[in-house]
């Protein structure tokens, strides 16, 4: 922890130079952002205050600045702030100001994109419900009722800032501001009334005089002064450029993967993927990249929008825990280390480009006749290729950049990584599996007749819950006059989940998916002679996040129909009774004075019934590592922690490969108590508590796989222009390494593979080849954190004339 805790007081000390007493001048030209005079070339990435807690905000902005970040780039979440009208709540993980604030402690720059709608993956977009009840409202259009509540709520953001004085024009971190969302992908849609909203929201966002240049994302018609930018993952080739002269290139989402719904397989975007774009946004003057995320973080609670995992984005830089996830960060941090050796030159030099090939290009930056700086490019996907440039030879990997700081020595390859990798691991601390010490609670499956809500149709989904629960109860009764028959219930459904009960009893469920939006159940069913009672559970698994008319979105229950030998009855005009909201909703079983209204009965002492909450204690483990609940034996549902809702689960939805989605919880150690912490569970189907354990999540093992032909760390090549290459100690200096680094109280216990050769495989599996060092452990355990790799490092050459490697599999304990 020591080196964290230094890192963290340095950015204290460090903090004066962005939020120095004084204002700070942030204007703009065609190059880039200007701040007090200095064009900037920055690094920016997402780490949404909400998706962590304030325990975990210093850390993960401390480990963000290691790897060579700049800025950090968080949404407002409106429907978080403000629930109800004029009810506002900036508590806890909801404080922006102190999230804010401790960027600015670390000497950071701040971009808020306050929206308000905002996307996110957040449930409705970030706006709040409420806003579909006002009358005549149209979202995102030129409106009354809706930008007067826009105006209301930005003006309240920008004001709490100002009060605060955390915007740089008044000495404070935040440099940028961004109004709308991706607005160009849905204005059309609003005809006439989409260009003038467009208009308004620029002029009243310029209007609130924040001292700071604001951005409109995806917007290529951003009204001046607005400057428009781009998302997506290739911005350096898709990018129409600025829309006037006098803005500069901005990219304020690069995905670092992409969000995951229930059912799909994560989407993995490489290190080496990354940092091309960005190398190639930056080398065609691109001057401002935000990585979206740069931690995901925990979609807690009920927040993730329509099937979203609770786990959001783990694939980026920092994973969900706010570990590193390498080989990710550290080639992005060596990325932006040689960027930012080419600052001179290219924010104050001549820029040209030239091919060097069919598909291969050099994009450079002349300053005097000492600065220079060249990026080349081989856009080839499949071969490697030899370019001239500047009269010498360079090797350039396919689909890959060489950036050299002085025009002549490569410091960085996009494709080549030297970083160590890392791997993840688990341990199950306490085993849930005590039929003692679990208790259940059946939930109460509610009839017609226990209903107060009464309406001769079938209501609409979100509008009857107000977003207040994800269920709805759609209940009704009628009369059979026949006995021994057979009948088939048939209902169509737009929600994401059903459930039918037939007299109480559970006779099936559907649900659809990210693509499948209407689920049908048809199912046989057996009825009483006389009075029967059909109850059917209507769920979400979050709200919309996007699209034009958000308002106009609808769910629930369109049709049912029951099907028998003589008839077919259809009750989609009838008398229907509704509940919204679980009984132990309402209850608040989940918390620790909620749940002792309700008895709870030992575990398995009566038959399983779907919708049952549960109920134990547990420990917290010891020590620091992360926390997370293993729930993989269980089906669907939401898990509260000491009253905080850590998320829905859905581990009974499988992906094409037959596996869960996800199966672990996090559970922020600021969640927990020492002992006797409160575990309640709601489960929709037939989980299994039993099988539930409280895990531990580490960085177990560190792996550096490095050859010849890899490229020194970049922090090795500053002044290496002015150094002959003759000259022994500075050549040496300049070798590729392998350095491994156990994360913070952690160190290397043990190494598990070393070979200096060609060893085969990679860090996941490995051999000795037919080259091999028979020195390669001892010397590895010798310097053991920084290894050249250097045949006299290793007393003489194995095998002279083959390329070697360099690669060590060590444990982390």
């Amino acid at each position: 922890m020591g080196s964290w805790l230094f890192l963290f007081l340095v950015g204290l000390f460090l903090a004066a130079s962005v939020s120095g007493v004084g204002s700070r001048n942030v204007t703009y030209d065609g190059r880039s952002l200007i701040i007090d005079g200095q064009h900037k070339i920055l690094f920016s990435g997402s780490i949404h205050y909400p998706r962590s807690t304030p325990q975990m905000w210093p850390s993960l902005i401390a480990k963000a600045k290691a790897g060579g970040l700049d800025v950090i780039e968080t949404l407002v979440f409106w429907n978080l702030h403000e629930p109800q009208p004029e009810q506002f709540d900036f508590s806890g993980q909801r404080d922006i100001v102190r999230f804010i604030k401790e960027i600015q402690a670390q000497g950071l720059y701040a971009c808020i994109r306050i929206g308000p709608f905002i996307q996110g993956e957040w449930s409705y977009g970030g706006l709040p419900f409420w806003l579909h009840d006002i009358p005549g409202i149209v979202y995102r259009s030129d409106n009354e009722p809706f930008k007067y509540q826009m105006k209301k709520f930005v003006s309240k953001i920008v004001n709490m800032m100002k009060a605060e004085k955390l915007y740089a024009s008044q000495g404070g971190p935040i440099i940028l501001s961004q109004i709308e969302n991706e607005y160009g992908m849905v204005e059309a849609a609003f005809r006439d009334k989409g260009p003038p909203y467009l208009r308004w929201a620029a002029e009243m966002a310029v209007g609130l005089q924040t001292g700071v240049p604001w951005v409109m994302c995806k917007q290529n018609n951003a009204p001046d002064p607005v400057i428009n930018a781009c998302n997506g993952r290739r911005c350096g080739e898709t990018f129409p450029g600025p829309n006037s002269p006098n803005k500069p290139a901005i990219w304020t989402e690069n995905w670092t993967s992409f969000y995951q719904v229930y059912g799909d397989e994560p989407d993995i975007r490489s290190a080496e993927d990354i940092a091309f774009h960005v190398a190639l946004f930056i080398a065609k003057k691109g001057s401002y990249v935000n990585y979206y995320m740069y931690h995901g973080g925990t979609n807690f609670g009920r927040t993730a929008a329509a099937y979203l995992l609770t786990s959001y984005y783990d694939q980026a830089p920092l994973d969900e825990y706010g570990l590193f996830r390498q080989p990710k960060w550290g080639h992005l941090k060596e990325l932006h280390a040689a960027i930012k050796f080419c600052l001179n030159p290219m924010l104050s030099g001549v820029y040209t480009s030239m091919a060097l090939g069919k598909s291969q290009e050099a994009f450079v930056y002349r300053g005097n006749s000492v600065d220079c700086a060249a990026f080349l490019v081989n856009n080839d996907t499949r071969k490697t290729v030899v370019v001239t440039f500047q009269d010498s030879l360079y090797e350039l990997p396919p689909k890959s950049i060489s950036i050299l700081p002085d025009c002549k020595t490569v410091a960085f390859n996009t494709a080549k990584l030297s970083t160590q990798y890392n791997t993840r691991a688990v341990e199950t601390s306490k085993k849930l599996d005590s039929i003692v010490k679990w208790e259940e609670y059946k939930e109460t499956i509610p009839t017609f007749d226990d209903t107060s809500l009464r309406a001769d149709m079938l209501l609409e989904h979100m509008n009857t819950t107000k977003d207040n629960s994800d269920y709805l109860w759609y209940t009704f009764r009628f009369q059979n006059d026949f006995s021994d028959a057979e009948y088939v219930l048939n209902v169509t459904s737009s929600a994401h989940v059903l459930h039918a009960f037939v007299n109480g009893s559970f006779v099936g469920s559907t649900h659809g998916s990210f693509k499948t939006k209407t689920p049908i159940l048809e199912i046989k069913i057996t009825l009483n002679k006389g009075t029967n009672y059909i109850s059917l559970l209507s769920g979400m698994v979050g709200l919309p996040d996007s699209g034009a008319y958000l308002e106009r979105r609808v769910a629930g229950i369109n049709t049912v129909k029951v099907k028998g030998e003589h008839e077919i009855k259809d009750f989609t005009r009838y008398s229907w009774g509704y509940q919204v909201g679980l009984l132990g909703e309402k209850l608040q079983v989940y918390t620790d004075s909620g749940s002792n209204k309700v008895k709870w009965n030992t575990y398995g002492s009566s038959t399983h019934q779907r919708l049952t909450w549960y109920r134990t204690l547990f420990d917290a483990p010891a020590g620091k590592d992360p926390v997370t609940l293993n729930l993989e034996s269980m089906g669907k549902g939401e898990a509260w922690i000491n009253g905080q809702s850590i998320g829905r689960y859905w581990v009974s939805f499988l992906t094409p490969k037959g596996i869960p989605s996800q199966t672990r919880y996090n559970v922020p150690r600021s969640f927990l108590k020492r002992t006797d912490n409160l575990l309640i569970i709601l489960e929709e189907e037939n989980g299994y508590p039993l099988g539930i354990s409280i895990d531990t999540i580490s960085i177990t093992k560190v792996c550096g796989h490095v050859s010849e032909s890899h490229l020194p760390p970049v922090i090795s090549w500053q002044g290496q222009n002015k150094t002959e290459h003759n000259n022994s100690k500075k050549h040496h200096g300049r070798r590729p390494k392998v350095q491994l680094q156990c994360p913070p109280g952690r160190n290397i216990s043990r190494i598990l593979f070393a070979s200096y050769g060609n060893p085969t495989g990679d860090c996941e599996n490995n051999a000795i080849g037919s080259c091999h060092s028979f020195t390669s452990l001892p010397t590895i355990e010798e310097r053991i954190c920084t290894i050249p790799v250097w045949s006299k490092k290793f007393g003489n050459d194995p095998c002279p004339g083959i390329p070697k490697t360099l690669l060590v599999d060590a444990q982390c304990t």
